[in-house]
């Protein structure tokens, strides 16, 4: 068997990439979840322009 398995994994993911890819409904709101999901967890922590939100985080008065 040796490599077939590797070909054999590889086209059933190609055909399951597929048919997600053609059966995910399409249209202007199609990518909701991916901005939701992206401001809960920022890959980049924001930056804060000061205010009280600083203050009550770091103690500063």
């Amino acid at each position: 068997m040796g490599g077939w398995n590797v070909i054999m994994i590889g086209f059933g993911a190609a055909i399951f990439i597929a048919l997600s890819y053609i059966s995910v409904p399409k249209g202007p709101n199609q990518t909701w979840a991916i901005t939701y999901l992206a401001q809960l967890h920022p890959l980049i922590t924001p930056k804060s322009t000061g205010g009280i939100h600083e203050e009550l985080m770091f103690g500063t008065h």
